[in-house]
């Protein structure tokens, strides 16, 4: 007897098709047969020791999530629902260019201290790795989901040049390049960058473009957090394309937004710049969200001066009057490098979690309002976060285009990817709402993209820029990651004031064909593992 068979399912395979109804058998963790409109044809129908009746559900892939900030979240939480009941059974971790390793003892500091905010501190977690591939062996222990890893750019230069602006010596350079080749062969898929983060946004375009030469040579693909996406964003756009251009390697774009006011509507330019590239035989693919208001830490803003040497050093300069001051016109006036070029807008700016509980009642409100009732400037009730926090502090910024989200999901190139931060008392809702608000709110109830064509940008678009043979696509002998949802009902719980919600009509989510969801509930199951480099 096989394991399982589910009956009677629309299945949506991932490919971009029309659906079919079919009986699929699973067995070992993996799809064994797939018998099409079985009840009808009169045919005997496949037996398992377990029968599911998909009657009304569809059977799709299960979704990747191509931008994730659970590095650390994974192994702290082994529940995991925030993901798990979206349906995504793969998530990418190490993005914008920092990450847990590959770390040596200082670093490890360094990188917790500045990126608490997107995952804590960590100091709950035994961390007993540096490399990535120890990284990846603690993963295999058991998780919610599957994860796969990017080796983080910054951390890289950390690790090599430290976090001072400045150009990396040859010997450096040469270090970086054998640290990203042997994160490569450990299982890494690529390398990220978070070039608007220090100390990733010290390093020129040669620089990156010397790593990205490595990171082709094992078939990986370079996705970077770019240089702006506000003013400039189309030329931190073309920056990137002609970097990976120049190093032949593929590229991935990461939260391919156009936000501020100056992009209003400037989607169409962006997608113009990428099919040109594409049909210069460029290869390249991008993820976004679907919601309009973004989320950093506080930190991230401050002009890449300001961030130098590491978060002790922003916390001197923030410390210091005069400096301050110097800060604050950067942001305020000028537009700060950390803030996309464009002068912050405050009320724009919504306090989203902090790491000190005696600051909790600013959760919630934009650095403004709290201002107005501090009877203080924005900048001064900023800067008394940001050391009172020590700069743990995260936000929302509400500053995207509802058309520039719409026009950019509907490339060809597109797939879905959450940025989720799940750290803070009001994180994004995108954390836990992304998969299900593009079936329910962006298919069912505006039609902008139609559930096949959506449920391949969430499935087998990103297996296949993974370079994953055997996932994003219900077909036999493919692995059983598998989500079944009710395309009538399915949606975000999360909102705005209630980011923690979990979705609803998505009752069963299997990994390695074992179930994870379970009429609607988590399960005790940990089948996921790290999903690691094809040899190219």
């Amino acid at each position: 007897m096989q394991d399982l068979v589910i009956r009677d399912a629309d299945v949506v395979d991932g490919s971009g098709e029309p659906s079919y109804r079919a009986d699929v058998v699973i067995d070992g963790g993996r799809i064994v047969s797939i018998v099409k409109e079985a009840a009808q044809a009169g045919c005997q129908r496949p037996r398992a020791m377990r029968e599911l009746d998909a009657e009304g559900l569809v059977l799709s892939p299960g979704f990747i999530d191509m931008h994730a900030h659970t590095d650390l979240a994974l192994l702290r939480d082994p529940d995991h629902s925030a993901k798990a009941a979206q349906g995504v059974t793969l998530e990418v971790l190490g993005q914008d260019g920092l990450s847990y390793a590959p770390v040596d003892d200082r670093t490890l500091q360094e990188v917790r201290r500045a990126i608490t905010g997107w995952n804590g501190y960590g100091d709950d977690l035994d961390v007993d790795w540096r490399s990535v591939g120890e990284y990846l062996d603690r993963l295999d222990r058991g998780i919610a989901v599957n994860a796969a890893y990017l080796i983080p750019q910054g951390t890289v230069r950390a690790l090599a040049v430290g976090w001072e602006d400045r150009a990396a010596t040859p010997e450096e350079l040469d270090r970086m390049r054998r640290l990203v080749a042997e994160g490569m062969e450990q299982g890494a898929v690529g390398m990220s960058s978070g070039l608007t983060y220090t100390p990733g946004m010290y390093a020129p375009d040669a620089e990156l473009t010397e790593l990205c030469r490595v990171v082709a040579s094992y078939g990986g693909y370079y996705c970077p957090h770019h240089r702006s996406y506000g003013a400039g964003a189309l030329e931190a756009y073309t920056e990137m394309v002609e970097l990976a251009r120049e190093a032949g390697c593929a590229l991935h774009l990461a939260h391919a937004t156009m936000n501020f006011g100056v992009n209003k509507g400037r989607a169409p330019e962006l997608l113009a710049l990428l099919d040109a590239a594409l049909g210069a035989g460029a290869d390249i693919t991008l993820d976004t969200y679907p919601y309009t208001p973004g989320s950093t830490t506080l930190a991230a803003l401050l002009p890449s001066w300001a961030s130098a040497g590491g978060p002790e050093e922003i916390l001197a300069r923030l410390g210091d009057p005069a400096t301050a001051g110097r800060i604050r016109h950067g942001l305020e006036v000028t537009g700060a490098d950390g803030c996309h070029g464009v002068p912050v807008e405050w009320e724009t700016i919504e306090i989203s979690g902090v790491t000190a509980p005696a600051l909790g009642a600013f959760v919630g409100r934009t650095v403004r309002e709290a201002a107005r009732l501090r009877g203080e400037s924005p900048w001064d009730t900023a800067r008394h976060l940001l050391l009172a926090d020590r700069l743990g502090t995260t936000i929302l910024q509400h500053v995207g285009h509802e058309e520039n989200v719409r026009a950019i999901m509907r490339h060809r190139a597109h797939t879905g990817g959450s940025d989720g931060i799940l750290q803070g008392a009001k994180p994004h809702p995108r954390a836990y709402g992304t998969f299900p608000r593009y079936l329910g709110h962006y298919v069912r109830e505006l039609g902008v993209l139609g559930l096949e064509e959506c449920v391949a940008h969430l499935t087998s678009r990103p297996a296949a820029r993974l370079r994953l043979a055997d996932r994003g696509l219900v077909r036999e002998g493919y692995r059983a990651d598998l989500v079944l949802f009710d395309p009538a009902t399915v949606a975000a719980g999360a909102t705005f004031a209630e980011p923690r919600r979990l979705p609803v009509g998505i009752p069963y989510v299997l990994v390695d064909g074992r179930f994870v969801i379970e009429d609607g509930r988590r399960t005790d199951v940990l089948a996921g593992r790290s999903v690691r480099r094809a040899p190219k």
